[in-house]
């Protein structure tokens, strides 16, 4: 075994990821103090995350002037793709009471929206990439469907097949995760401006009121009955943190898998899957793992609840803050400037289509509480849920309307409609015959989903 010390002779093995994350933390600190300070940023609801990344971008172009390295692009790479599953198992793993009415149909309604939404994004992204394609000939033609991944699913997937399309041969891609980081970034600004401007127009209409919340922090909204104590032998926070890594474990298992699937059959395909959807595996391995808790408990083995879904919802805000910040940190300002016109058009395309569509499904859908409906969508599927949900307690802090309800709930059908999308991925990067097939199927998907979503509500009449 070879010696080694803590000092600045291993500064890379012992210091280094420590530091970047210290570094990430600090510029959080500094995003939340700004918010703090300026009333501008604060009504503009945009996130402390995404301004501590902004801040901690300009200072590291700042440093490179200087011949200073100060981020490290690849460890800041690594936090954002990891920090997406992680913050999705989070989510995923909260036990649900259903105590209350669920609401099914809205739920599904709601989750056709998304779906309706991810293939409109992806078809209007795929169009601008093949006119860069046939106008420049050189253009990486499947580049667009960044679109979707940037807008609806945020940094980490972004990053995800940014990288992959810039590795595959022959694809002629550079953006080495840059690109597809720029779109999401663009995408929580969107979200942020996209709502303030509705909410501010519709509240002179008088058809939004600003209501104050009522606080109500009863023990229920921390913790519910017969739960494990806070502190015993060991403390509930490390309970919830080793099971969101347990579940981590699972996943990575599962893509483990995959990748030797593709080793024995030699298909190119199952390691694309394998670690394209680390996130998808994620809330698989959590999903298993939440039946598992269920019949332990059912079968009185599992005498205690040990998931605490306060804890997880602290998890996983935390796992998504570290990876806004560290996926904007790790733009690389030179790779973007070569694509900058279409990261423009693209993401002035995504935002106008998106506005169009989120709205008339909204309006036709949830007709009692449209303008909820709207933003906690609009939000979601520019920025990432933080974004609708921020917009959703602005106009609803007391849920008054079942919205809050069936934004959770419809997640589960929303990933069965998305899920064609993310397995079609492969196929629209690896020809151009592909794409133009990836692109058929998408758009009559979202013909599809759209039809369902206007007739939806004569199909639910019928039992």
């Amino acid at each position: 075994m070879n010696n080694w010390t803590f000092d600045l002779t291993a500064f890379d093995d012992v210091w280094k990821i420590i530091l970047q994350i210290t570094l990430l933390l600090a510029f959080l600190l500094f995003g939340n103090i700004l918010r703090r300070l300026i009333p501008f940023l604060r009504k503009a609801f945009i996130p402390s995350a995404l301004l501590g990344g902004m801040l901690l971008f300009g200072v590291n172009l700042l440093f490179k002037l200087l011949g200073i390295q100060l981020v490290d692009m690849r460890i800041m790479q690594i936090i954002t793709y990891h920090m997406l599953a992680v913050g999705f198992i989070a989510s995923t793993i909260k036990i649900i009471d259903n105590k209350k009415k669920v609401p099914v149909k809205e739920s599904i309604q709601n989750g056709a929206i998304t779906g309706g939404t991810y293939m409109l994004q992806a078809v209007a992204g795929i169009a601008v990439s093949l006119i860069f394609y046939y106008v420049t000939t050189t253009f990486f033609y499947d580049a667009g469907v960044l679109l979707p991944l940037g807008f609806g699913q945020g940094p980490g997937n972004a990053l995800t097949w940014d990288i992959t399309f810039s590795n595959m041969e022959g694809s002629g891609f550079t953006g080495n995760g840059s690109v597809g980081l720029t779109i999401a970034s663009v995408g929580f600004l969107v979200a942020s401006i996209v709502g303030i401007i509705y909410m501010n127009i519709y509240a002179r209409k008088g058809q939004i009121v600003h209501k104050e919340e009522i606080k109500l922090n009863d023990v229920s909204k921390f913790e519910v009955e017969n739960e494990i104590k806070d502190s015993d032998s060991v403390d509930k926070m490390s309970i919830q943190v080793a099971v969101v890594f347990v579940c981590f474990a699972l996943s990575f298992l599962i893509m483990f898998f995959f990748a030797k699937l593709s080793d024995w059959t030699g298909i190119k395909l199952f390691n694309s899957v394998a670690w394209g959807f680390n996130f998808i595996w994620g809330v698989i391995a959590a999903s298993l793992a939440k039946v598992v808790i269920k019949f332990l408990e059912k079968k009185k083995i599992m005498h205690h609840r040990y998931i605490n879904n306060y804890q997880m919802d602290r998890i996983s805000g935390f796992a998504f803050d570290l990876m806004i910040i560290a996926g904007v940190a790790a733009i690389d300002v030179e790779v973007v400037g070569n694509y900058i016109w279409f990261i423009l058009i693209l993401c002035a395309v995504g935002t106008i289509i998106t506005w169009i569509y989120v709205r008339l499904m909204t309006r036709h859908c949830f007709k009692d509480y449209q303008h909820e409906a709207f933003l906690v969508n609009y939000g979601t599927l520019t920025g990432t849920a933080s974004n609708g949900m921020i917009f959703l307690r602005e106009v609803d802090p007391n849920n008054d309307t079942p919205m809050s309800n069936v934004f959770v709930l419809s997640q589960l059908p929303a990933m069965v409609f998305v899920a064609p999308l993310l397995l079609l991925l492969e196929l629209s990067a690896t020809s151009l015959n592909g794409c133009f097939i990836a692109m058929g199927i998408f758009g009559v998907l979202f013909v599809l989903y759209t039809l369902f979503i206007i007739f939806s509500p004569k199909i639910f009449k019928k039992k």
